[in-house]
C-alpha cells in the first residue's frame, strides 16, 4: 500500500486579552469521507504542482529543507503545500509582495482579489506558481517552521505521512474556512479546543490532540514559533500496539511493539483517545484555568454556523459534535481508526 505525502499547519498568533496562543481550527463537514466532522489544522496531501522553482520561496533551498525533514530530496514541497493549503483552506497566504513585504489585505480591492483568486486556486482553474507569478509574490518558507511528523501505522486503509508546520499568522489577513470541504473555523486556545473535546462537543481526532497539547506547553506563539526554529530533533511518530493500548516513539515496550495495529480492531483506538483525553482532563483540573471566553476571532465567526445550514455543503440536522462524539455512537470508533494519519484530505 503505498503512503501518501502531506502537510498541515498550525496557524498560530496571541490572544489580545491574555497573551495565551491560539490556533486556527476548522471543522470538515459531517459526511466527509475522511474524518467527517472533525476540528483539524489546515492541511492536505502534497501535490506535484508543489514542487515549485526554488526561486518562488524565500528563505530556504530543496537542500536545506530535505535536510531538515531528513529526507534525499523533495523536502521543499512539503513546505509549498503547507503554503497553498493553508491558504486554500484557511484563506491565509504566507507570501511576500513584491515590496519585499508581507501580504497585506487592509486594502479592500486587494483582499478581494486574493480572494477571487482563493477562489480559483480551489476550483483548480489556476496554479500556485501562475499565481505567485502573476502577483510578483514570494512564498515565505521563511516563516513556515516544522514542528512535527505523524505517520498512519501499518494495516489501517489509508496511511499518510504528514509534516506538521506552524507559523505566526499574518496581521490585516482574515482566517475563514472555505465554506464547503470545512463548515465552521474558529481561533481557540489549546487549553479550550480540548476542553471542548472532553465535553464533547467538538471531535478531535488523537494526532491533533497532541499537537494541541504541546502548542499548549509552550505558552506563547513566540514561545511555540522559537521552538520549532532551534531545529530539534522530531521522531517519527508511528504508533503501534502494545497489549490494550498504543504506545508512540519514546513510550517503554515501543521498539518490540505490534507495527499492525488492524489486529487490534478500532475500539483501541477509541480507549487510547479516550485515555488521552483522559489525561488532559486531569492536567486541567488540577490547575483552576480562566473561565473560558470566546475569541474575537470566533464571534466574528459565530455566523458560519448560521448560514451553515444553508450552504449546499451543510446537511447535519443535529450538532456535529453530538452526533460525531455521542457516547452510544460507533463514530468515535470509526474515526479513531483513521487519526494517525494527521491532517489530511
Amino acid at each position: 500500500m503505498s503512503v501518501r505525502l502531506a502537510s498541515t499547519v498550525l496557524l498560530v498568533r496571541d490572544r489580545e486579552s491574555s497573551g495565551g496562543v491560539e490556533v486556527f481550527m476548522e471543522r470538515r463537514h459531517i459526511e466527509s469521507d475522511f474524518v467527517g466532522g472533525a476540528y483539524v489544522f489546515p492541511g492536505g496531501s502534497v501535490d506535484p504542482e508543489d514542487r515549485i522553482p526554488e526561486g518562488l520561496c524565500r528563505g530556504l533551498d530543496d537542500r536545506e529543507a530535505s535536510a531538515r525533514l531528513g529526507i534525499d530530496h523533495g523536502g521543499l514541497a512539503f513546505w509549498v503545500a503547507a503554503i497553498r493549503e493553508c491558504f486554500e483552506e484557511a484563506g491565509v497566504l504566507l507570501a511576500y509582495a513584491p515590496g519585499g513585504e508581507l501580504l497585506d489585505f487592509a486594502d479592500p480591492a486587494t483582499e478581494d482579489r486574493f480572494r477571487d483568486l482563493r477562489n480559483d486556486l480551489n476550483a483548480r482553474t489556476i496554479g500556485l506558481i501562475e499565481l505567485a507569478e502573476r502577483e510578483g509574490l514570494e512564498l515565505a518558507t521563511d516563516r513556515m517552521h516544522y514542528w512535527g511528523h505523524w505517520i498512519t501505522p501499518e494495516g489501517q486503509p489509508r496511511r499518510y505521512d504528514t509534516r506538521f508546520f506552524i507559523a505566526q499568522a499574518p496581521e490585516n489577513q482574515t482566517a475563514a474556512h472555505d465554506d464547503w470541504e470545512l463548515v465552521h473555523s474558529a481561533w481557540v486556545t489549546p487549553a479550550e479546543a480540548i476542553e471542548r473535546a472532553v465535553r464533547r462537543e467538538w471531535m478531535i481526532i488523537f494526532p491533533t490532540l497532541v499537537n494541541l497539547e504541546r502548542l499548549g506547553e509552550l505558552g506563547r506563539a513566540e514561545d511555540a514559533l522559537t521552538w520549532a526554529a532551534s531545529a530539534p530533533e522530531l521522531p517519527a511518530m508511528v504508533p503501534r500496539v502494545l497489549g490494550d493500548r498504543i504506545v508512540l516513539p519514546g513510550d517503554e515496550g515501543y521498539e518490540t511493539a505490534q507495527r499492525d495495529t488492524s489486529r487490534s480492531g478500532p475500539e483501541i483506538w477509541f480507549r487510547q483517545f479516550q485515555r488521552a483525553l483522559d489525561k488532559s482532563s486531569a492536567s486541567e483540573m488540577s490547575s483552576p484555568p480562566a473561565k473560558p471566553t470566546k475569541s474575537d476571532g470566533e464571534r466574528a465567526l459565530d455566523k458560519s454556523s448560521a448560514s451553515e445550514m444553508s450552504s449546499p455543503s451543510a446537511k447535519p440536522t443535529k450538532s456535529d459534535g453530538e452526533r460525531a462524539l455521542s457516547a452510544s455512537s460507533d463514530e468515535p470508533i470509526r474515526t479513531c481508526r483513521e487519526q494517525v494519519h494527521g491532517e489530511a484530505d
